[in-house]
């Protein structure tokens, strides 16, 4: 189904190229700390120390391993064999944002760092990232755009009573590559005691690299859950994308070709990725960097991008406030040059017949991004057949997105 990953994947490079993406497109005084930061991060991976105080963070304050359900009413649904939910929601704080913050906060500790701040769209990665600045002691400031703050005065509340403090960004579009921009530049004012505790697969390197690190747990588990349940054929995995951190900790080890009792990975499955069309790719309203972009730099990175004939990006859409950015990490967007992974986009309207639809099945009610990766079920019955199996990384839960789908209708006759 695959070109052999051995034979066409490498990435990234010494200077954080996945292929001809990635890289470092940023300020000459920030590179020192780039460098200072990349060299902490190879040393922690190295040190059993702190790989032994992540691996018992995972454990017993987030809670995985996740559970990997299967949705035997939603398969019934969509018309596939079986469907398995991994279950990303059901970690502290709701969201796989939280495998990336305790990984970042840990690493900026031992960095010395009194200080981190970050960036957020829906406010999961916010509340997550003062979570872990709570737990290790840190101070927190998260940016965040007006209309996000807006659209999630729910987690903007929870970041507060955190400790956090949240800095409104009015710039643009007042959504979250302005928040990233405001980020960015004031990491570049306070780089010698702040530590950027980046949330998506995106920025300057090593940043994608640390992310896909972090968020790896999820594909690994999803594989050793497989085989402990006796699933010996797996037809493909399904992900959502904005920048990518869910997407590419849920591909990044299927795409090494990691095994399952050294079997080989479940036949080397389908590997597909939702982003946000919005009102459709046909209009201006979209989000789909990869289906309507072209390769450009953005906060920091080479990677496909909307944009302008000059480069400027492109106001980006969806109804979902953490997948409105109009860029995707870069080894995403090698991945779909080489054709490892598959990108398709996902329209508002589908995503939240989808919400509705886990919610009435199984009484699960997911965040709109994990709805754009269930609306590919549908699809993939069509393409697969009503025997396949299929795995769905619910990467958060729905509760901070309750007022939008309110005001869209659902669930009022």
């Amino acid at each position: 189904m695959f070109p052999s990953a051995e034979n066409v994947y490498s990435g990234p490079d010494a200077a954080g190229f996945f292929g001809a993406y990635g890289g470092r497109f940023v300020p000459e005084t920030v590179i020192p700390a780039l460098e200072e930061l990349t060299e902490a991060f190879e040393a922690a991976l190295e040190d059993s120390e702190f790989t032994g105080e992540l691996e018992d963070l995972r454990h017993d304050y987030i809670g995985r391993h996740t559970p990997m359900y299967r949705a035997k009413r939603l398969a019934e649904a969509v018309g596939l064999g079986a469907v398995y939910l991994k279950r990303e929601d059901l970690c502290h704080t709701g969201a796989h944002k939280i495998n990336n913050t305790i990984g970042q906060c840990l690493l900026a500790k031992r960095m010395g760092k009194k200080r981190v701040i970050a960036e957020t769209g829906a406010g999961q990665h916010g509340v997550a990232t003062a979570t872990a600045a709570t737990l290790m002691g840190l101070e927190c400031a998260v940016f965040m755009g007006v209309e996000d703050i807006r659209r999630q005065s729910l987690n903007v509340y929870k970041m507060k009573l955190l400790g956090a403090e949240v800095i409104p960004v009015a710039e643009g579009t007042g959504t979250l590559a302005d928040a990233v921009t405001a980020a960015l530049r004031h990491w570049v004012e306070r780089v010698d005691d702040t530590f950027y505790v980046l949330g998506s697969a995106v920025g300057p390197h090593p940043y994608p690299l640390m992310v896909r690190e972090f968020q790896s747990v999820i594909g690994l588990e999803i594989i050793d859950q497989c085989g402990a349940r006796g699933v010996d054929r797996l037809d493909a995995v399904v992900a959502c994308v904005g920048g990518g951190s869910n997407a590419i900790g849920t591909f990044y080890p299927f795409v090494l070709g990691a095994s399952v009792n050294g079997s080989g990975v479940l036949g080397r499955p389908l590997l597909v990725g939702a982003e946000a069309a919005g009102l459709g790719v046909d209009t201006d309203k979209t989000g789909a960097s990869m289906t309507k972009g072209s390769p450009g730099v953005m906060h920091g990175f080479y990677s496909y991008l909307l944009q302008d004939d000059a480069g400027n990006p492109l106001e980006a859409y969806s109804i979902s406030a953490g997948l409105d950015y109009p860029g995707v990490g870069p080894e995403h967007a090698h991945f779909k040059d080489e054709g490892l992974v598959r990108y398709e986009p996902v329209t508002d309207a589908e995503a939240l017949a989808a919400f509705e639809q886990l919610t009435r099945t199984e009484g699960i009610i997911p965040a709109i991004e994990s709805s754009h990766a269930l609306a590919l079920l549908p699809r993939l019955a069509a393409e697969l057949g009503p025997d396949a199996v299929v795995v769905v990384t619910l990467s958060g839960r729905g509760d901070k997105d309750i007022d939008i789908v309110r005001e869209a209708g659902l669930g009022v006759d």
